[in-house]
């Protein structure tokens, strides 16, 4: 889609036109999806932050004033609606697992445990470091680091923007990263290994 057609269909959405709407959510379901896949959501918790997002969208699209604005609204929108589930659900340990957390507690499972603070480390590092970044870079790391793997063409569909585009920002967004102080720290760690500190 060009910006053209979605300034249209967001106009069109804005009076009230059903096949606008089915058509501008459509587009932008797999950058919701991919802000919340980021947040380590189950399938069942992705399609709430889909459906959430979609219904505030609908109840406050006549407050957004321009279609270029549509992406880092929803994108913002996506970000809150998955911390809030990521909180709950870090709050609820579900009882099928307690057999997985007790035995990866054992002597053996140290390695397990070690690695996953490690990887738990990491993820707040990028998360602290995308959160630094403009919206448009950062929804675009997003989507290219989705496991859904969507085409450049896609892309730039999603995010209203040419795909010649992609790469560049692409570079400037991981540029603006390692230079934020947490991921710069973390890489500068003497010994190579990763430091862990209290989030």
């Amino acid at each position: 889609m060009s910006k053209i057609e979605v300034g249209e269909l967001f106009r069109s959405a804005r009076c009230g036109d059903r096949k606008a709407w089915s058509e501008l959510l459509e587009r932008y379901l797999p950058l919701i999806g991919a802000i919340a896949r980021g947040y380590r959501l189950n399938n069942a918790d992705i399609e709430d932050v889909s459906q959430t997002v979609c219904l505030r969208l609908v109840e406050h699209v006549h407050r957004i004033q321009r279609p270029d604005a549509l992406p880092a609204w929803i994108a913002t929108a996506a970000r809150r609606e998955s911390l809030r589930l990521a909180r709950h659900r870090s709050r609820i340990v579900p009882i099928e697992h307690l057999d997985d957390i007790s035995s990866s507690h054992a002597p053996d499972g140290h390695q397990d445990i070690d690695a996953n603070l490690l990887n738990l480390e990491l993820g707040r590092v990028l998360r602290n470091g995308l959160s630094q970044l403009p919206a448009n870079q950062r929804e675009l790391l997003m989507l290219l680091s989705d496991e859904q793997l969507y085409s450049y063409r896609e892309i730039g569909k999603i995010l209203a923007i040419p795909v010649g585009s992609i790469g560049p920002t692409r570079s400037r967004g991981l540029a603006r990263i390692k230079a934020t102080a947490a991921v710069h720290d973390y890489l500068a760690d003497a010994d190579g290994a990763p430091r862990l500190r209290s989030a």
